[in-house]
């Protein structure tokens, strides 16, 4: 019998993904789980298995081809008994066909969009078509808020691309920044692509900053308690809850208290528009073994103890290693930290993760002396400190708001109960 093997849903919010490569050919035969594609959404790649045994009939997608979630991709014949709907009697793949192109003069003029924000799955469309980014915006948009949608996209393709060639209807605004095209000495030497991942990492990176006014505040936190309780337990910890105790919880922990008392960090920009979230999922950037970055997200943080989150980290942190990751993994952070004393740093400014506001690095954890205030009068004492920076969108988070925010993840870190049990 003939099985047709499905899209499969990738996580919550994802209703299509873009097909990298088959695995397999028409006529290879297959067997119950290994992999026969390749798929990528705006978040991840991912491989999808067969579910039977059987022999490739059909294979409906090119590579490259964006498919919804639930279309039929290939057709597999297989002798077991597949519970599956009925396969209609006729059913061939309709060819898709080209319109001709609308005849438009170079004089013409559109009006341009709104349009400011593409997705990364628009613009690999629009790479792979050679559509600019100023075609792009002329494009109608029926998404939300003006938003282009891959159906808007492949609508305007199927109509001839009819604004391909004319002009924007309002001249440049003479006073708008343009960046400089300069003819800059790059050097020469080994060259090296840059893979899907990395080349995404730079269009976010190069967007946010593009977004987001960012302005970064540092602190200091005395984390001597904290270092302590934490080096006296993690043996007895990971004996009672099969669980490795490292700090990462502990920042969560401290991160989710501090966004509970100062929910307007905890929002997104949408317009004009601020969007309180209800949830507070904190995003823990982290290194890929190809060396890129992945932001795996503990959901609901405020509501989990600390077994519960050091399970969470260590979960997601070997995912990252042996680049397991799914989709539903990396989705819904509402904040994100950056543990960049891991790398052995002092202290970071890092990017703010849109569509966030804001984004918390930590320091190596150092020990120095520090002078302390006593009842006897001042001391000087090995402490163990950390440096922390908080940089956050200027649109809508000021300076004491993101201050106070910062100086209680610190007052948090440094105020640690050394008497709590595990």
């Amino acid at each position: 019998m003939e099985f047709e093997l499905k899209m499969p849903r990738l996580g919550e919010s994802i209703s299509e993904a873009a097909i990298i490569t088959w695995f397999k050919s028409v006529g290879d035969p297959i067997d119950e789980d290994e992999m026969l594609l390749e798929v990528a959404t705006d978040k991840v790649d991912s491989e999808i298995p067969s579910t039977v045994s059987g022999v490739i009939k059909e294979i409906r997608f090119e590579p490259n081809a964006v498919v919804e979630v639930g279309a039929i991709i290939a057709i597999i014949e297989t002798d077991g008994t597949v519970s599956s709907s009925p396969k209609k009697e006729t059913e061939e793949k309709v060819p898709i066909q080209k319109k001709k192109k609308a005849s438009v003069k170079k004089s013409v003029t559109a009006r341009q969009n709104n349009n400011t924000f593409f997705s990364p799955l628009i613009i690999s469309i629009a790479k792979e078509r050679h559509i600019s980014f100023e075609e792009l915006a002329r494009i109608p948009a029926t998404g939300k808020d003006g938003r282009l949608r891959k159906s808007d996209l492949f609508q305007y393709i199927d109509d001839g691309r009819p604004f391909q060639f004319v002009q924007p209807s309002a001249e440049p605004d003479p006073t708008a920044y343009r960046i400089p095209q300069l003819n800059l000495d790059k050097g020469t030497g080994k060259i090296v692509k840059m893979d899907r991942m990395r080349q995404m990492i730079a269009d976010h990176m190069v967007y946010s900053k593009h977004t987001s006014p960012h302005v970064t505040a540092y602190v200091e936190a005395d984390l001597t308690d904290m270092v302590a309780w934490r080096n006296a337990n993690k043996i007895a910890f990971q004996d009672s809850h099969n669980e490795r105790l490292t700090f990462t919880p502990l920042f969560v922990e401290a991160v989710a208290k501090a966004v509970k008392d100062f929910p307007m960090i905890n929002v997104s920009v949408d317009g004009e528009n601020i969007i309180v979230k209800e949830s507070i999922n904190i995003g823990m950037a982290t290194a890929l073994p190809s060396g890129n970055l992945i932001v795996p997200v503990v959901k609901q943080a405020d509501t989990k103890d600390l077994v519960e989150l050091a399970k969470d980290v260590n979960v997601l942190a070997g995912k990252a290693r042996e680049n397991k990751l799914q989709a539903d993994d990396i989705q819904g952070s509402t904040f994100t930290i950056s543990n960049v004393g891991t790398f052995g740093s002092v202290m970071g400014t890092p990017i703010i993760n849109q569509p966030e506001v804001a984004i918390l690095a930590l320091g190596i954890i150092k020990k120095r002396a520090e002078v302390l205030e006593t009842p006897e009068g001042d001391e000087i004492a090995i402490r163990s400190m950390m440096y922390l920076s908080l940089s956050f969108d200027h649109r809508v988070v000021d300076g004491y708001l993101g201050g106070s925010f910062l100086r209680r993840v610190a007052d948090y870190l440094e105020q640690f109960d050394t008497k709590r049990t595990i």
